[in-house]
């Protein structure tokens, strides 16, 4: 069986991800207990499901304090499986909430809408730090829903290695692992002829290959990376999400992330690039 298990903020696209696993032939079911995960395991396996996908969340209450325990003994009936962790910034669930009028799960006429979120954060820590995360703070559904296949498709073995263009003028991504700041690095975008292009551009590549600064920063980034992958590997780690930021999201970054992701293919098994003020316009 392949089980995905999909936890992760109320209101920052879970139903918009378990959608997406049902159009792809996944049994799925929202909001299970994590205490019957076993049973349904048996369950579904008896009745010949291959493909299940699974949503836990804040709903299932002090069920949550007890998720990595569910989760190990998964691990020790040999059960194969992806987790994937659902995120948003604060301000960007208080306008989806403000926008929808719905009510917080949480919610108990007591607690602000604000109060909510940080106790469910609170209540999703021990899942969060086990999980392959998306910040959807930025994206629109369809580009979620492009995430999201990518995280199902393939046989994976081993550590993902995921490098993250993003411009520092929207914030710093929730899924970022690692951060590094390229604002310092001469900026294409004053230039009238490369403004309107992106880092994907062959004129921007040559601007930013012809920049000395830049390719020394370059080369110390896959350094580090390089040097450290081992043990984040070691750590058991199934994801490394490497953020990459300059102003915009657009020029620098881009190229950075794209030129890091194809120095690595070569020797780490999947690597995977994306550009999140790229996928915001597109969108």
């Amino acid at each position: 069986m392949e089980l995905v298990l999909i936890t992760g903020l109320s209101g920052s696209g879970k139903s918009v991800a378990l959608a997406v696993l049902e159009d792809a032939g996944y049994y799925c079911v929202d909001n299970f207990p994590g205490k019957l995960f076993n049973s349904l395991v048996d369950t579904l396996a008896a009745a010949g499901h291959a493909r299940v996908a699974l949503t836990m969340d804040a709903r299932s209450g002090n069920d949550m304090a007890d998720f990595t325990a569910h989760v190990d003994s998964l691990r020790a009936r040999g059960v194969s499986f992806k987790m994937l962790y659902i995120d948003a910034k604060d301000d960007t669930l208080i306008k989806r909430y403000s926008e929808t009028r719905r009510r917080h799960p949480l919610s108990d006429g007591r607690l602000t809408l604000g109060e909510c979120i940080a106790r469910e954060r609170e209540l999703l820590a021990s899942a969060a730090a086990l999980a392959n995360h998306i910040d959807t703070s930025d994206l629109s559904p369809n580009v979620l829903r492009a995430w999201v296949k990518d995280f199902i498709s393939g046989e994976r073995e081993g550590l993902i290695l995921l490098f993250e263009s993003f411009g520092f003028k929207y914030g710093i991504p929730l899924d970022a692992d690692l951060v590094f700041d390229v604002r310092n690095l001469p900026n294409p975008h004053y230039d009238p002829a490369l403004s309107p292009l992106t880092g994907q551009d062959t004129p921007v590549i040559d601007f930013m290959k012809a920049t000395p600064e830049a390719q020394r920063m370059l080369e110390d980034i896959r350094l580090f990376v390089a040097t450290w992958l081992p043990s984040f590997v070691r750590d058991n780690r199934s994801y490394l999400t490497v953020a990459i930021g300059c102003t915009g999201g657009r020029h620098r970054s881009v190229y950075f992330v794209e030129t890091l992701a194809q120095a690595f293919r070569p020797t780490v098994q999947v690597v995977l690039a994306r550009h999140r003020a790229l996928s915001q316009r597109a969108a």
